[in-house]
């Protein structure tokens, strides 16, 4: 109860500068209130809303972890948030801000995630992009990434632009991954309404180095902020049988899907894809691109190998700026590790390399 009355007065002190707010501060898009476009998903008394009814926080403990959903499904959009995750020893704990339809579709179900994974050392968090389609898991196209800032600190921004013809992964303003929808790919590109979820949960059995070190809820509870929500994207009415809620375009009062393809965070600038290369040349431990264990009959259709990229990983796909511990002569292969949450009440499947 102390922890979350510190985080309202914290949040009410805050909320003329919350409230005054029209756009976040990479994109120039509407922030909506949490009651207007968000309910609760799982977690109850360990979802906090601030009383400026833009934040909330996400707490697991003991007894549960926490998560809240769009009250709409979209087919595309632009969908961000600011997150500061939980400080100090946070081993297999995940924080995720994903958009999902497994609700809608069990066994084909369609994702796009942002997964955040705990560490030991405190802020060392890892990042990791997921993209599903039809239910590919078992085609997992993750990536990870560490983060060149201490997430801990302070709030920073999250998006991610799905539409028909690709997929844009962001940090703050700058681009860590592009997908374009290539023939090959055929359903694993993401193209059924999906849902906007925010959940904290433990990941024990896969998060931290594979499941080698787990939630210590010793430093429970583990807090994580979410402010800043958008959601610019074509609602549906009905998500099985894609009715629009907009008959004309199909998208909110944003310009139609022509307007969502055409805006600035749906264009990946010449500067952009060159702070892209470096983030991912610089930040990115692991991609499936290059992941000859998994995928021996080579990368998928979509990926854009860097000779840059390549170089810059070891053949078995760790990046060389990972301090990495001695191995015996039996190199293990990687494979899949799927963890079953109480967000996956909803149909969440959080799949991680080894």
């Amino acid at each position: 109860m102390a922890t979350k009355a510190r985080f309202l007065l914290a949040a009410a002190a805050a909320a003329c500068v919350c409230l005054s707010a029209v756009a976040s501060s990479a994109f120039d898009v509407p922030i909506v209130a949490f009651e207007e476009r968000f309910s609760p998903l799982f977690g109850d008394g360990n979802l906090v809303r601030a009383a400026d009814g833009r934040t909330a926080r996400l707490l697991l403990d003991r007894r549960s972890g926490s998560g809240f959903i769009s009250s709409d499904y979209y087919l595309h959009g632009f969908f961000s948030a600011s997150i500061k995750l939980p400080k100090d020893y946070t081993a297999g704990v995940v924080v995720a801000f994903y958009l999902s339809n497994g609700d809608v579709y069990e066994k084909t179900h369609d994702e796009l995630d942002f997964e955040f994974l705990g560490s030991r050392w405190g802020g060392q968090w890892r990042v990791q992009t997921n993209v599903y389609g039809n239910g590919s898991t078992s085609r997992g196209r993750e990536e990870r990434y560490l983060l060149p800032f201490d997430p801990t600190l302070e709030a920073h921004r999250y998006s991610i632009l799905w539409a028909p013809t690709h997929i844009i992964f962001y940090v703050d303003d700058t681009p860590i991954r592009e997908v374009i929808r290539h023939p090959g790919m055929g359903g694993d590109f993401p193209a059924k309404p999906m849902a906007v979820y925010a959940t904290i949960w433990d990941g024990s059995a896969w998060a931290t180095e594979g499941g080698k070190y787990k939630v210590n809820y010793k430093y429970a509870p583990f807090a994580s902020d979410f402010s800043d929500l958008s959601l610019v994207g074509c609602r549906v009415a009905d998500p099985a049988g894609l009715t629009l809620t907009r008959a004309a375009g199909g998208c909110d009062d944003e310009g139609g899907l022509l307007g969502l393809m055409t805006a600035d965070y749906a264009v990946v600038t010449p500067q952009r894809r060159a702070a892209m290369r470096a983030f991912r040349a610089r930040q990115m431990t692991y991609t499936v691109c290059y992941d000859a264990a998994r995928y021996a009959a080579g990368p998928f259709p979509e990926c854009d190998n860097s000779d840059e990229e390549r170089q810059a990983f070891w053949a078995w796909g760790e990046s060389k700026t990972v301090v990495m511990k001695t191995r015996g002569r039996g190199r293990r292969g990687r494979g899949n590790r799927a963890a079953t949450t109480a967000g996956a009440a909803r149909g969440r499947t959080a799949v991680a390399s080894a």
